[in-house]
């Protein structure tokens, strides 16, 4: 996870040479879908962050920056840093250990095909599609343009809204359903920066709605009050 706390901002040409690697490991993990404790909101793990990091500078759009293009290239590196902590964890996430794509509570996400059929699916099936989808928009040309003097879409401000409620679901489910796997890797410093950023932006940029941080609104008041 070297760099993550940096958050480098994605050029239109890292667009063009994204890539989303499908291997899952189906070594068994521990699922703890079913505990009613929060691990992540005890005080000893809500510290842990990476030093030195100016959230505020990160998210804040800059003098000068088209807003779209800021939005297309924090959508990269969020997809970028999201897909390889997803990956370092992917052994522990199978359809035995998550049966279902869940978050904190009862929380479960349920997938909506293109024919919009709602398929209650496992949590790494989920994010799968989940992920699969965002990769296909991100290489979409008319989409997520990479050409000078090319124009983002009508709509697509909406499209980054779906796409960083994907984020937030990815992330939901590594704090409720995998923590500890998480802390005894040591990557829980990075999930805290990240989890905070992603946050942080959405808030500043009005890309999710209250109902949909609901289920980690407990995480974003204390690691807020954490500073």
């Amino acid at each position: 996870m070297g760099g993550c706390h940096s958050y480098p901002s994605a050029t239109k040409s890292d667009r063009q040479r994204l890539q989303l690697s499908g291997i899952r490991s189906e070594k068994l993990g521990i699922n703890n879908n079913n505990l009613d404790e929060r691990p992540y909101l005890q005080q000893q793990f809500l510290c842990q962050k990476i030093p030195h990091t100016d959230m505020l500078a990160l998210s804040a759009l800059p003098p000068g920056v088209d807003k779209a293009e800021w939005l297309a290239s924090n959508t990269v590196a969020f997809f970028q840093h999201i897909n390889l902590f997803s990956s370092a964890l992917s052994e522990f996430c199978t359809p035995s250990t998550c049966p279902t794509a869940c978050g904190p509570g009862n929380t479960v996400y349920v997938w909506t095909d293109d024919h919009g059929r709602k398929l209650k699916c496992s949590a790494p099936l989920y994010f799968d599609y989940a992920m699969s989808y965002i990769q296909e928009l991100l290489t979409d040309e008319d989409v997520f343009p990479t050409k000078a003097g090319s124009d983002f879409p009508t709509g697509f401000v909406f499209l980054v809204q779906k796409v960083f409620l994907l984020f937030f679901r990815t992330l939901a489910h590594i704090y409720w359903s995998h923590y500890r796997e998480t802390v005894a890797l040591g990557l829980h410093p990075h999930l805290n920066t990240l989890f905070a950023h992603l946050t942080l932006f959405c808030r500043q940029h009005a890309l999710l709605e209250a109902e949909d941080t609901e289920p980690l609104q407990d995480l974003i008041r204390a690691l807020r009050e954490q500073g």
